[in-house]
């Protein structure tokens, strides 16, 4: 079976509709469907839902959505220097669901695999429990959590091939191949693809039963949110 479409236009055709919920992959900017997402602003859809780790940075990523006012709930873990997004929420024009980082990647990692919920340390005692079921095990506390799923997942990889079959680089497995297993369906947009059977099976992040569509990323910027440098030291 060959899942590859020519475009990202043409990867999304007939997938998107008002009011869905979308996963976008990515740590940072690390991974981040960079061709997908203006292709969902060009579609126009409207009151989204969106799960991702956070929500792009000025000009980048999600961010285009937030300033197009498609999104109207974020499910996210960390709101970092995006401004947009900040307003959004404090005015109350943008729902927010704020997760602890590792708990957001369990509710995707416990949707793909099946398990509706689970029980947590994170957050016992704080706002983050409110209204949530609280039980004990061995004398300690726990929350419980729900698994997060999608309609729609839009993921990045590395290399990817005909079959589906992805492989992630670095930081950029953060989020997305959990993503890939949690939705109805599932397009990544890959920087190469390479023929099938390229990939030595033990070194698949993520197998192609879980990915419908595959397509050719047109952009690859790689921004850095943050750059640290060191001080050069004096001679």
């Amino acid at each position: 079976m060959n899942k590859i479409y020519p475009s990202p236009d043409a990867a999304l055709n007939g997938l998107l509709c008002d009011g869905m919920t979308i996963m976008s992959g990515g740590f940072g900017l690390s991974g981040n469907p960079e061709s997908l997402i203006p292709e969902i602003r060009k579609s126009g859809v409207r009151d989204l839902t969106v799960i991702s780790n956070n929500a792009g940075a000025d000009g980048f990523g999600l961010w285009m959505l937030l300033e197009a006012r498609q999104i109207a709930k974020m499910i996210s873990s960390y709101v970092g220097d995006n401004k947009l997004f900040e307003q959004q929420y404090l005015s109350g024009e943008l729902g927010l669901e704020l997760n602890p980082q590792g708990t957001l990647a369990e509710r995707i990692r416990a949707g793909g695999a099946g398990i509706p919920a689970f029980f947590t340390k994170t957050g016992v005692g704080t706002i983050v429990a409110e209204g949530k079921p609280v039980e004990v095990f061995d004398g300690e506390e726990y929350v419980r959590e729900t698994w997060l799923r999608a309609d729609l997942a839009i993921v990045k990889a590395w290399r990817g091939d005909p079959a589906g079959n992805l492989v992630f680089r670095k930081t950029a497995r953060n989020f997305n191949p959990v993503m890939a297993t949690a939705a109805t369906t599932t397009v990544a947009e890959v920087e190469e693809i390479v023929p099938t059977g390229s990939f030595d099976p033990d070194c698949i992040h993520t197998p192609g039963i879980y990915v419908d569509r595959v397509v050719l990323s047109t952009i690859n910027e790689k921004r850095i949110e943050k750059r640290t440098v060191r001080e050069r030291e004096s001679l």
